[in-house]
């Protein structure tokens, strides 16, 4: 005999059973339900059956423990609310049809199940107080009595959805009986009768479910411009809204900015939601303002007396730093330059409070840490991994990190990357929209960054492509920036700041040289960029390998650095000034001699540890730099000594060449005494630069990056009114500065005592020159960056001049031939800059620039970008002013809103017959435009563009077509993720370093047998995996390879991985981030006929 029981495998359903007694009991014509969940998405499936039903009540059951635990908490006794009852049935209604499968036949099915309640075939009612979590099935006929045979009554686990009635394609399990016995019949009617009865005060009306439907996506579809404005409204979110009085009273001579206000408060939101992010507006917008008003913020939000601030600056912008900080009242807050990071880890200098007790991190100049090799770097990371001890009222461990640089991400992907980990774990899920691993988005790109680097033709148009996606996905949602462009677009910013000058185009000022000077210029460049190996500065290198890899860990890498620059520092001093060229060359020269002398006398002296980053940290001068390397090499206890035959022996003879060729230039150019740029300069001095329709203030700044230059320019012009700064005397003279050459000063006791300031880049950062409005570049700053920043001290905010304008000395000859030699040489000094990486002395990657010399300072100039992005949140705050009420109505439309178009072209794409769809999760947006055979995902800014529309344009029909397009979008979401998933773990499998640390960890730990350190051992290799700090797994690797060479024994290998489990123990954090969701949320579409 057949069983009564089903539990929806293969055919035998739910669905199924409904469909064998109807078909077999034609007189059949009425169907009660009681069920727990309703889904109007799963009404359409039984709609066929239910055709010839007359008479159809459903019971529903609600959740009677939330509101019996809503009256306990407030001390009262729980009564119905009917009222409140139904407000929420028809709730999950409205959620059902927005969170359903997203398909024309569902839709269809959902609005008759509305259509049937209006018409009265369906009556619902929600039982008010009873716990229902029966689901009862009654078919009967309307005369049913206990004569009746033709009946039944199902029961069990099946609720009236999609997976109850067993429809959908992966089975769920369920436990169901079928009864026809009279008795069992009758005894479910009774009592659905019962609890029907109770339920008389909440049916749902035909009223009520029409005004339900009307706050859904099935109302009607809305208009292209209601669409678009709602899109803005998603996107932007709180952006949309910023508070204007975030500070109370700015101080004296500070006015209040919009665009800084805004700033101010998106960056705090930033802070709050990703625990850092980059301040990146460009040079002379306020940076240091901006961030020195977020800080104050966050002090006031998280307890000024709980909170404390360290600010890291260059050594240059040291006095603006805490002369703003001084002015804004902030008291809670200690400064370090970067060089001296090591003061705030040293539990024994009591000048700085302890790394755990700072709450807050601002990092000047930030790009200048994306070399995560050097000690600068490790020493930050350590200060803002650091867990805070002292939380206030802002919740959390991790520290808050504000990374301030006009130029965050100028060469290779990793520079960013590298950046963003001062307070993100690579491997650990983040808020980031989009990226749940960073090392995962960074590896391949990186990977392709450097192969299209490596190729003879570099690809500008795949290099952009590659920064453009690094910039949607990373930079954007980390990041503010503005431009001047920005500002003067949107009104609301132009109105506090008026017009900027005009920065006209670099006024090229050519200087003679002579036929013999053009040769020797030629012949110079040669020999130093070619023919000099530079071995004075390559000893660690030159040492036999057996004595070098006992004494020097990465050998190569550092004497090659160090060549490097002392390369690089005499490519620099030849196009500075012929002066500073002598100089230095005769310093080398010398210190190169001192070296064979060692070797003669068998005594040839290594200084240890030569860190060249530590002198640019420090902010010594390249002057000083070049003094300190070639100081080095004297005898001192400190210094090793090596017999000459601890060298290969081509090392000797290479270094006997190099000083053959250091005194043929020396004694070449002993004989030029001649200075043909001198002279330039000179004329444009007494005809040009002071005319008062050039130069109105009457002002002059002049730039070059060497110290013996602007001293030797001192000597020569005879004016008293002339101020030469450098990083000697740079703070000392600091008021001196503010006092003669910048326009915010109080008018009242603003100066004219000096009226040309002399300076190398010391003072290309972090001062105000904007009295001036003339720049002369000296020598030529080689990367657009430094030469931006040059500018950007007189295209400042408050400067009175229309425009600026910018000199820059350029040799050349007069014969063709000797045209040629300058030319060829110059190439070569722009090749040679552009392979080392421009300003970044040692490690980073080159920096693209044109090679078109009649380009290159056009080029240099900063092409702003307009952030059109800015624009558009700025039409939806206008729109916002103006309509207030049709802002909200249509803040308040529904998920799912959507619109049909006449077919358009927009940005030479055409759309047509395809869907633009807008889809989102917790963590991310993502728009794509899909048509029948092909898809892409689009950016932000191009969807923004796509859905565009103005108030006029009607909707149409959308396309059949529509439907399928909508979910090939979500399933691309979905396979994109899953492509991510897999990615994530193959770049933690392909990470042998840190999988070496961990396999090294893990072996060291059998051998202990206290818990504790066992457990602490155990958090070092957790966060070597999610890569809280980066040099953990760089530091064992190279245990590793000591204990490999037996440099090391394993208990001084165990004993030095417990020293790093001790002292990081600390900055194990385990908070949990949300994930992101698979399944994306349908928010808007449309689409194109």
């Amino acid at each position: 005999m057949k069983s009564k029981f089903f539990t929806n495998e293969s055919n035998n359903t739910l669905y199924s059973k409904f469909q064998g007694v109807f078909d077999n009991n034609p007189s059949i014509n009425c169907f009660d339900a009681v069920v727990g969940y309703l889904r109007a998405s799963g009404y359409f499936k039984t709609r066929d059956l239910l055709e010839n039903i007359e008479k159809i009540r459903i019971l529903v059951g609600i959740n009677v423990d939330k509101y019996l635990a809503e009256a306990q908490a407030k001390g009262q006794v729980y009564f119905a609310n009917n009222d409140k009852i139904k407000e929420d049935f028809l709730d999950d209604v409205k959620n059902d049809i927005e969170t359903s499968e997203y398909n024309h036949d569902i839709e269809m099915g959902m609005l008759q199940f509305i259509n049937d309640i209006v018409s009265g075939k369906i009556e619902v009612r929600a039982h008010p107080s009873k716990r229902i979590h029966a689901k009862i099935y009654i078919l009967y006929p309307e005369n049913f009595n206990e004569h009746t045979l033709n009946a039944g009554v199902i029961t069990g686990s099946s609720n009236f959805t999609d997976s109850g009635l067993g429809l959908t394609e992966q089975k769920q399990y369920e436990f169901n009986v079928l009864l026809h016995d009279n008795s069992d019949v009758s005894f479910a009617l009774s009592e659905f009768n019962k609890l029907w009865d109770e339920a008389e005060g909440c049916t749902i009306l035909p009223q009520e479910i029409k005004k339900a439907k009307a706050n859904t996506y099935l109302a009607r579809d809305v208009t292209p411009f209601e669409l678009y404005i709602k899109m803005l409204l998603e996107y932007f979110g709180d952006r949309i809204s910023y508070n204007a009085e975030t500070f109370y009273d700015l101080p004296e001579g500070f006015k209040r900015m919009e665009y800084q206000i805004e700033a101010v408060d998106e960056g705090y939101k930033k802070l709050l939601r990703y625990d850092g992010f980059f301040l990146s507006d460009v040079v002379g917008l306020g940076k240091t303002v901006i961030a020195t008003m977020i800080a104050k913020r966050f002090s006031f939000e998280n307890g000024r007396d709980r909170t404390k601030i360290l600010v890291v600056y260059p050594p240059a912008v040291e006095k603006n730093w805490k002369t703003t900080f001084d002015r804004f009242g902030i008291t809670n807050v200690k400064f370090v330059s970067n060089g001296s990071l090591d003061k705030v880890l040293d539990p024994d200098n009591f000048d700085y409070w302890n790394a755990e007790e700072y709450d807050l991190v601002l990092v000047d100049e930030s790009h200048k840490f994306r070399n995560h090799e050097t000690k600068m770097f490790k020493n930050l990371q350590d200060i803002c991994k650091c867990p805070r001890i002292n939380k206030g009222n802002i919740e959390g461990s991790k520290k808050k990190v504000i990374l301030i640089s006009a130029t965050p991400f100028n060469n290779s992907p990793e520079d960013l990357y590298h950046q963003i980990l001062l307070f993100q774990d690579p491997r650990r899920p983040n808020n980031l929209d989009g990226v749940s691993n960073l090392t995962a988005f960074f590896a391949p790109r990186t990977a392709e960054y450097k192969r299209l680097k490596s190729q003879p033709i570099l690809d500008i148009v795949a290099v952009k492509k590659l920064y453009e996606e690094i910039r949607n996905v990373i930079v954007k949602p980390l990041t503010i920036r503005r431009t001047r462009t920005d500002i003067e677009k949107i009104e609301r910013y132009r109105k506090d700041v008026g017009d900027f000058p005009k920065v006209e185009k670099p006024r090229k000022i050519e200087y003679l040289l002579d036929s013999n000077q053009a040769i020797l210029f030629q012949e110079t460049i040669d020999v130093i960029t070619e023919k000099l190996t530079y071995n004075r500065y390559q000893a660690i290198v030159g040492l036999i390998p057996e004595i070098r890899d006992l004494y020097y860990e990465q050998a190569e890498l550092v004497s090659k650095s160090l060549a490097y620059i002392m390369k690089t520092l005499l490519v620099k001093r030849l196009e500075s000034s012929f002066y500073a060229f002598k100089k230095s060359l005769n310093r080398f020269r010398i210190a190169n001699e001192r070296m064979i002398e060692m070797f003669e006398n068998d005594k040839v002296f290594i200084a240890p540890d030569l860190d060249i980053n530590k002198f640019y940290e420090k902010g010594f001068s390249e002057e000083e730099i070049e003094e300190a390397v070639n100081d080095a090499q004297l005898e001192n206890p400190k210094n090793r000594v090596f017999k000459a035959d601890d060298f290969v022996k081509d090392f000797l003879p290479l270094l006997k060449d190099d000083q053959d060729w250091l005194n043929y230039l020396c004694n070449n150019w002993e004989n030029v005494t001649s200075d043909p740029k001198l002279d330039e300069f000179f004329k444009l001095l007494d005809n040009e630069l002071f005319s008062t329709e050039l130069n109105p203030g009457q002002k002059l700044v002049v730039f070059s990056e060497s110290t013996d230059t602007i001293n030797y320019l001192k000597d020569k012009i005879t004016r008293d009114d002339v101020l030469t700064i450098s990083a000697l005397n740079r703070n000392e003279c600091f008021k001196i500065i503010e006092e003669n050459f910048d326009a915010n000063y109080p008018k009242n006791k603003q100066k004219n005592d000096y009226n040309i300031i002399l300076t190398t880049d010391v003072l290309a950062e972090g001062v105000n020159l904007h009295r001036s409005n003339v720049i002369i570049n000296y020598d030529t700053p080689w990367n657009s960056t430094r030469l931006m920043q040059r500018i950007g001290r007189l295209n400042r905010i408050g400067s009175e001049f229309k425009s600026i304008y910018n000199y820059v000395f350029y040799p050349s000859a007069e014969g063709n031939t000797e045209i040629n030699l300058i030319r060829t040489s110059l190439i070569k000094i722009q090749s040679f800059h552009t392979a080392l990486g421009g300003d970044n002395q040692i490690y980073s990657p080159d920096e693209i620039i044109d090679l078109d010399l009649d380009n290159l300072f056009e080029a240099s100039i900063e092409k702003e970008e307009v952030n059109k992005e800015l624009e558009y949140l700025e039409i939806l705050r206008n729109f916002k002013q103006e309509n207030p009420k049709e802002f909200n109505r249509i803040d308040k439309m529904n998920l799912r809103s959507r619109t049909g178009r006449e077919r358009r072209k927009v940005n030479n794409t055409d759309l047509h017959r395809s869907s633009l769809v807008f889809l989102k999760t917790n963590k991310r947006n993502n728009f794509y435009l899909v048509d029948t055979e092909r898809h892409r995902e689009l950016t932000s800014l191009e969807a923004i563009e796509f859905f565009e529309a103005e108030p006029e344009e009607h909707p149409v029909d959308r396309i059949e077509e529509h439907h399928e397009q909508v979910n090939r979008a979500k399933e691309i979401f979905k396979s994109t993720r899953q492509t991510e998933f897999q990615e994530i773990a193959s770049v933690r499998a392909a990470g042998q370093h840190v999988n070496s640390a961990k396999n090294l960890i893990r072996e060291l730990s059998s051998f202990i047998d206290d818990s504790e350190t066992v457990l602490k051992l155990k958090r070092l290799s957790q966060m070597i995996e999610w890569g809280t700090i980066t040099s953990l797994a760089i530091d064992l690797n190279r245990a590793e390879k000591k204990l490999t060479k037996n440099q090391m024994t394993r208990e001084e290998c165990l004993s030095h991985a417990i020293n790093l489990a001790e002292k990081y123990d600390s900055y194990y954090i385990d908070e949990v981030k949300k994930e992101d969701l698979v399944e994306p949320l349908i928010i808007l579409s449309e689409s194109f006929n």
